[in-house]
């Protein structure tokens, strides 16, 4: 039997986790001993790791990176907060919408020298979530492995500093072909050892939680009802779907409601833009939910305004539960639906999407059109991990 490591940050309600619990659980622990380590205990979703998974103590020093620098002075982790402040300071002239990616990167490169070994040596060792350097720098393993969830072609990362982390893995994987292709434009050194292994899907899972009753007061509107799951950030586009809904209601379309499951860093700022525009009523954040599916079940139309993704989970979960679905045309949107087939993929702006909602507004056909498609398509792919055990072996 082979000894793994799989490596993530917490549990917090989001699509990586979700997809992690998915791979967990449909694991082949007869041929694999599971070791899975959090750098954070934390989460709503955390009482639903599998047993068979060998959850290891948490380690006091990488919890750290989820708490704040205030909350880390008071523990005394003053290395901890001393990394910290310097990639914060070195981050602070960058022009960029998300200076968050080269933070991350700096604070783990200047926390590194302060940072606990595992002891145990491993045959795997898996890194689920970017970024990678405590697998790379602080794990032992014959084959080491690194997951890729997002399009790098769109996030600003310190390139050197990254391929110093990439380089000593011996396989990246990517969640789609377009996650990859889009990667390897930046990395184009690293073509070798990237492959794809999806995200591993439990319909019947998905079709169960969304039976379960709804209390929202969702349940109840008799409004064309538009759902997008997502974090609340720049990178999921909910202030772009703002204004669409805005120019929207300004159309004269008056009988729709849009309702937004999820929380992130970005929830202030969209209650300020959604009370600006007087959307209390009908641009609705729900906040953060264990089981957003009968949110899903209960809309008219699935919504991804997104700036850049991976491979949403949600978006698969939407298609799943048959729900008609319109995205943006991100650069690995075309991974995810096949326009006018499975969903509908629209122009990446405000208007893109606005005009995209108001052809699913007037098109019942289209709508039911989309509904059957997926209906009709199988969305098992167990097999997919095959292709990950042909890698660690």
């Amino acid at each position: 039997m082979k000894k793994m490591l799989i490596s993530s940050f917490d549990m917090e309600v989001g699509g990586v986790e979700r997809s992690l619990l998915s791979m967990l659980g449909h694991f082949d622990y007869e041929a694999y001993e599971v070791d899975l380590h959090l750098h954070s205990h934390t989460g709503d979703l955390f009482a639903d790791l599998p047993s068979k998974a060998k959850l290891l103590p948490e380690l006091k020093a990488y919890k750290t990176f989820r708490k704040s620098i205030v909350q880390n002075i008071k523990d005394k982790q003053f290395p901890i907060v001393l990394a910290r402040l310097l990639a914060k300071y070195r981050v602070a002239y960058c022009k960029s919408a998300e200076n968050g990616y080269k933070q991350m990167q700096y604070m783990w490169r200047y926390a590194l020298p302060f940072l606990p070994t595992l002891k145990q040596e491993y045959d795997v060792a898996i890194s689920y979530l970017w970024p990678h350097d405590f697998v790379a720098e602080k794990v032992q393993a014959k084959i080491k492995i690194a997951w890729i969830h997002t399009d790098f072609s769109t996030i600003e990362t310190d390139k050197v500093l990254d391929l110093k982390v990439w380089k000593q893995f011996n396989h990246i994987v990517a969640v789609s072909e377009e996650c990859k292709q889009a990667f390897l434009r930046k990395y184009p050194s690293l073509a070798d050892k990237t492959t794809v292994v999806e995200n591993i899907r439990s319909p019947k899972l998905i079709e169960n939680q969304a039976n379960e009753p709804l209390e929202s007061r969702m349940a109840k509107d008799n409004r064309f009802k538009i759902v997008t799951v997502a974090r609340l950030s720049h990178a999921k586009g909910i202030d772009r779907a703002v204004q669409a809904f805005k120019y929207l209601k300004a159309k004269g379309h008056s009988n729709i409601a849009w309702y937004v499951v999820g929380y992130g860093g970005d929830e202030e700022m969209l209650q300020s833009l959604i009370q600006e525009n007087n959307l209390e009523n009908d641009f609705l954040l729900v906040g953060k939910k264990m089981n957003p599916y009968p949110y899903i079940k209960a809309a008219d139309l699935y919504v991804q305004p997104s700036r850049y993704e991976g491979k949403a989970v949600t978006i698969c979960e939407a298609q799943i539960l048959a729900k008609p679905v319109l995205i943006t045309n991100y650069p690995t949107a075309v991974s995810q639906v096949k326009s006018y087939e499975d969903g509908v993929i629209c122009e990446a702006s405000i208007e893109g999407i606005a005009s995209g909602i108001e052809e699913m507004l007037h098109n019942s056909g289209l709508r039911s059109q989309l509904t059957s498609k997926c209906k009709s398509i199988n969305y098992h792919n167990e097999k997919e991990l095959e292709k990950l055990y042909e890698l660690m072996n």
